[in-house]
């Protein structure tokens, strides 16, 4: 995992730093010096349908729907600036005669405060809410959730300084961050599912976090790249396990309305079991990967 784990920074590194900070600092200047709100969002919907008739070569008939909404609100007011995302997405698929199952459903929220320190630092205070809107299951036709609204949510609190040149970088580094787990559900509570002791609801560690978020519009013609890395070391408890959650997002649009959008969420987390046949007693901490891919309606606002 550690190889793993050096791989991805390494790889996050050069997104981040592959450019001149000069060019950097200089990208997008004028918007830096506007003030007041800035306000917008996008939402993407994808749908995708195979039907067979007859199909000798195999086959099952599917249907998958996807949706997707950001939004933003961003506040520049003197030595001051606010920063506010909400990510909001939900998938369901189905998949010959089964019934509908859900295959995206989260919940992103993210606050960040900055005050001019120096050149293009600021001291910054951030949280972070992350979540479900519905009940999660292991297979089709399950009736047993091993997941929940608020089982688990996860609530990041951290001080620190945020090297933001522009509208396109920000990198936060946060010495002192307290990270909350939360399972909110009796029956995953005494199982002990996402790292809380059993019989416990909340989970409580203290460490370092350091995000590293870049976005490019037109990085190619008529393509929009974002990524953003999330690392987090719990000084109290195994500090070099350090939780990953990276997730980049490639879009492209066809035309106003009309885009294909290639995304990818890594996550590990070593106080999350995965179930795993070579793992003691069938489960253990696991990379988790999603991968999705995407044709469909888009807005912005």
């Amino acid at each position: 995992m550690k190889k793993v784990l050096l791989s991805i920074f390494a790889c996050s590194t050069l997104v981040v730093f592959g450019q001149d900070t000069t060019q950097l600092a200089a990208m997008n200047k004028k918007a830096d010096l506007a003030e007041g709100w800035t306000k917008g969002g996008l939402t993407n919907i994808n749908f995708s349908q195979v039907a067979l008739t007859n199909w000798v070569g195999g086959g099952v008939n599917s249907i998958s729907l996807n949706g997707l909404l950001n939004l933003y609100a961003n506040l520049r007011r003197g030595d001051q600036t606010w920063e506010n995302t909400l990510t909001l997405g939900y998938g369901v698929t189905k998949q010959g005669t089964t019934d509908f199952f859900k295959n995206d459903d989260r919940i992103d929220f993210t606050s960040k405060w900055g005050k001019k320190a120096f050149g293009d630092w600021y001291y910054s205070a951030l949280l972070n809410f992350r979540s479900q809107m519905f009940d999660g299951f292991a297979n089709p036709g399950d009736v047993t959730p091993i997941s929940r609204l608020l089982a688990p949510a996860y609530v990041l609190g951290a001080i620190g300084l945020d090297y933001h040149p522009n509208d396109n970088f920000s990198l936060f580094i946060a010495p002192l961050t307290a990270k909350f787990t939360i399972v909110n559900d009796d029956v995953l509570s005494a199982a002990g599912a996402f790292g809380v002791d059993a019989g416990e609801k909340l989970r409580t560690e203290f460490g370092g976090y350091l995000r590293a978020s870049y976005q490019k519009k037109e990085i190619l013609k008529n393509v929009d790249f974002t990524t953003r890395l999330d690392l987090f070391s719990n000084y109290l408890d195994q500090p070099d396990h350090i939780d990953v959650n990276w997730e980049t997002i490639l879009g492209m649009r066809v035309n106003k309305y009309i885009t294909v959008m290639v995304s990818g969420l890594l996550i590990y987390d070593h106080d999350i079991d995965v179930p795993a046949a070579d793992a003691p007693n069938g489960a253990g901490p696991r990379t988790q990967f999603k991968q999705v891919f995407g044709a469909g309606f888009a807005y912005a606002f």
